[in-house]
């Protein structure tokens, strides 16, 4: 967006700013290998510009960076509008649009202003980072975006971005993902702990959507003094933004799309048992609102196991089995289980593969 702005309004200043830490993971890598020049977020100083655009966010969000009394002259968003908007001279808020890059891209065209290779690399990425996992869903305008951009393109850049390498904190998140899953008829629910990025609850129920038996998948993580949640959903009768804000009622705030929703519940001191309670009132109010019983499933193998090792009292040799999954475009995990460890190979890339053993909890 500060590129096409610099084009159409040459003799202005245009700065881009991001309020909060962008680290440890797939934001991060972006805005290193965007080369973004970031503005640092200063309150204070926001009266001193002339216009402000808000891109992904709205006014009525939680977790909107502007303070109440500042009012954009441009909101630019894909998700579902609460609210009135009277006051900002322009909205476009297209919830039939799966990544907000796609309305930038739009914008290109029809005032006709050229994409250069780099741009549309980066575009193209962040449509597909936007639309990635099981839940996403593009819409007409989304397809002529990834269409268009692939052939515009620095494929190179392109893919540098999609396989860059990913700090061990992600892949900590993805052990916490699995390990802590536990999922009830077509329920699967985690808890990752506390995470150094915000975007790791939603990278992992979209992995988690993926298991076979699965339709809904919430992910709960600590970030920032806030109980972080995100839901995915391969069912089409309900809506993710729906079931969400009902679960947050009087105790967060929450929005998203049909298939996938997030919100965050702020702490109040953030104990142990303060988060245990949220995330236990949390999983209660999924499954009652899904009318799945509460009877749990096991993504544990350790169960699977301990019904082989028996056999008429007769002790017998312990089976062994693999699990795989992919996570697009950056991660394969493989599992071996047997009694006393986990065999965890991870794949980034074009990297060489290293092989972990790690003590079953």
């Amino acid at each position: 967006m500060s590129v096409l702005l610099t084009k159409q309004l040459p003799l202005a200043k245009v700065s881009m700013s991001i309020k909060g830490d962008v680290k440890g993971g797939i934001n991060e890598m972006f805005v290193r290998q965007s080369n973004l020049k970031l503005t640092p977020w200063d309150d204070a100083a926001l009266k001193n510009y002339d216009a402000i655009v808000l891109l992904d966010v709205q006014p009525s969000f939680a977790y909107s960076p502007l303070p109440a009394d500042v009012v954009p002259i441009a909101v630019i968003d894909h998700h579902r509008s609460r609210g009135k908007h009277k006051d900002s001279p322009f909205y476009d808020i297209r919830t039939d649009v799966g990544a907000t890059s796609s309305i930038i891209f739009s914008y290109f065209l029809e005032l006709e202003v050229q994409i250069d290779r780099t741009l549309a690399a980066l575009l193209l990425y962040a449509i597909e980072s936007d639309l990635a996992g099981a839940a996403g869903t593009p819409g007409e305008l989304d397809n002529v975006a990834l269409s268009s951009l692939m052939l515009l393109a620095d494929t190179h850049k392109f893919y540098q971005m999609r396989y860059a390498d990913l700090p061990q904190s992600f892949y900590t998140a993805c052990y916490y993902g699995l390990g802590n899953a536990t999922y009830y008829d077509n329920v699967i629910a985690s808890h990752l702990g506390e995470i150094d990025s915000i975007e790791k609850p939603a990278i992992i129920a979209d992995f988690l959507l993926r298991f076979d038996p699965v339709k809904w998948a919430m992910v709960t993580a600590v970030y920032d003094g806030k109980l972080v949640v995100s839901i995915r959903t391969a069912d089409p009768k309900l809506s993710a933004a729906d079931l969400i804000r009902k679960l947050l009622h009087n105790l967060g705030e929450g929005g998203g799309h049909r298939t996938k929703a997030g919100g965050m519940i702020k702490l109040t001191d953030g104990t142990a048992k303060e988060i245990d309670h949220l995330r236990g009132l949390l999983k209660k109010r999924f499954l009652k609102r899904l009318n799945v019983s509460t009877v749990k499933g096991s993504v544990d193998p350790q169960n699977r196991m301990n019904a082989t090792q028996r056999h008429g009292g007769t002790e017998k040799k312990q089976e062994q089995f693999s699990v795989s999954f992919s996570v697009p475009p950056c991660l394969c995990v493989a599992f071996t289980f047997s009694s006393q460890e986990v065999a965890v190979i991870l794949r980034t890339g074009m990297k060489h593969v290293t092989h972990m053993t790690v003590a079953v909890r």
